[in-house]
């Protein structure tokens, strides 16, 4: 690729709320590659991820996808966990307290985190940092100095923070910290280039960059990307909404998770967590506008793509081949899990022990809502016997033999 093309693909998916903004990282992007280029050397890319679980989803994806194409562009990518900043909790998206995790719990974390990430990144490329390595140095002269750069009214007027403040509930002072300790990461790294989603760029542009030049370093470029919509196609994707889709779900339910997804949210899917060129996002883009493809190939192609970076592409073509065979010809699929029934067993105990549901209350509400069948017939209770053998079905993707 040369540079324009370079910046058009690195650029893709971003969203800084200010066009003005955007612009200036856009120009300061250019001149980074330009000036690497000459200099013979690769950027220093980053992003930070404060393991908070250690089960991911796609929406955590989106920034991984970004250093990817930084690796495959030749450049250096620092995978950085958060064990330092994990003990403070990033305030950025929450309007209220965030509970502080201990080190033991963020390392326990990370040990799967990155293990994940390695779905989406080249392993032999990707360097893995620990922010604790000089964040837990700190000294209080040093946590001055990084304050001092900074007033109480640019926290304040944060949104997260000025709504917990019109409230009366507390803000707490080392929620301010989050952003200095975030911020002195790319003093650590010298960084080129920092990656995060579009509610960072308060810790990114304002603190990062700041900071690096209280340091007498080059403001690194903020790359900001727009959040993931979950399966409602309106709100942020979030394992605790239940919207999410998770990264290490079987290939048939992330297809069928995929191919629920409403229309309109197909091309933000396409550009954050594929491996899409722009030329490519935008022949989508055009096929929907121009109505040359039906929405539901689209959507399968989609869905096609995302099970092959996870799974691999033979078994994304089986979770299609179950797709159509169990939802778009209402067939039950022709192998399934089988449980053979106890004396005394009910519809809730079957559910349970197969584990497909979660939680009594999850299977209960899958009952109210006539999403458990026994050979095509909805349930109506999960307190009595178990019917009969028969095939169970189990929301619309979890199908169980029982015998």
């Amino acid at each position: 690729m040369n540079i324009e093309e370079q910046v058009e693909l690195l650029m893709q998916g971003t969203e800084y709320g200010d066009e003005e903004l955007k612009k200036a990282m856009t120009n300061e992007l250019r001149q980074r590659l330009m000036d690497a280029e000459k200099e013979g050397r690769p950027l220093r890319v980053y992003c930070g991820y404060d393991p908070r679980t250690s089960d991911l989803h796609l929406g955590h994806t989106i920034t991984m996808r970004k250093l990817r194409q930084f690796q495959d562009l030749g450049h250096d990518v620092t995978f950085l966990i958060g064990t330092g900043t994990s003990m403070v909790g990033d305030p950025s998206d929450q309007d209220r307290l965030r509970a502080v995790l201990t080190r033991e719990q963020t390392e326990h974390n990370a040990r799967t985190y990155a293990e994940q990430a390695y779905h989406v990144l080249d392993r032999q490329k990707t360097k893995v940092r620990f922010n604790h390595e000089w964040l837990l140095d700190l000294k209080l002269a040093d946590l001055i100095k990084l304050g001092s750069g900074f007033t109480i009214q640019q926290f304040v007027a944060r949104e997260n923070f000025k709504l917990r403040w019109d409230k009366g509930e507390p803000v707490y002072l080392h929620e301010t910290f989050y952003a200095l300790m975030q911020g002195y990461d790319a003093v650590a790294l010298n960084a080129d280039v920092q990656v995060g989603g579009s509610d960072q760029l308060f810790n990114i542009i304002t603190a990062g960059r700041k900071l690096q030049e209280m340091f007498g370093q080059r403001p690194q470029v903020g790359i900001l990307l727009a959040i993931l919509p979950g399966t409602d196609g309106v709100i942020r994707m979030s394992k605790s909404l239940g919207n999410h889709i998770p990264i290490l779900a079987d290939p048939e339910d992330m297809y069928g998770k995929v191919m629920s997804l409403p229309d309109h949210v197909m091309p933000i899917y396409f550009k954050l967590v594929t491996r899409y060129t722009p030329e490519q996002v935008r022949s989508v883009e055009n096929a929907l506008a121009n109505q040359t493809r039906h929405p539901r190939d689209v959507k399968m192609e989609l869905a096609r793509e995302i099970v092959s970076i996870f799974h691999g592409e033979a078994h994304a073509v089986k979770a299609e081949e179950h797709f159509k065979r169990v939802f778009q010809e209402r067939e039950a699929p022709r192998e399934m899990p089988e449980h053979t029934l106890k004396k005394g067993e009910t519809v809730l105990d079957v559910i349970l022990a197969s584990r497909m549901a979660s939680s009594r209350s999850e299977a209960r509400r899958l009952i109210d809502q006539k999403g458990v069948r026994l050979d095509g017939e909805a349930l109506e209770r999960g307190d009595v016997p178990f019917p009969h053998p028969g095939v169970l079905q189990v929301g619309r993707r979890k199908f169980l033999r029982v015998k």
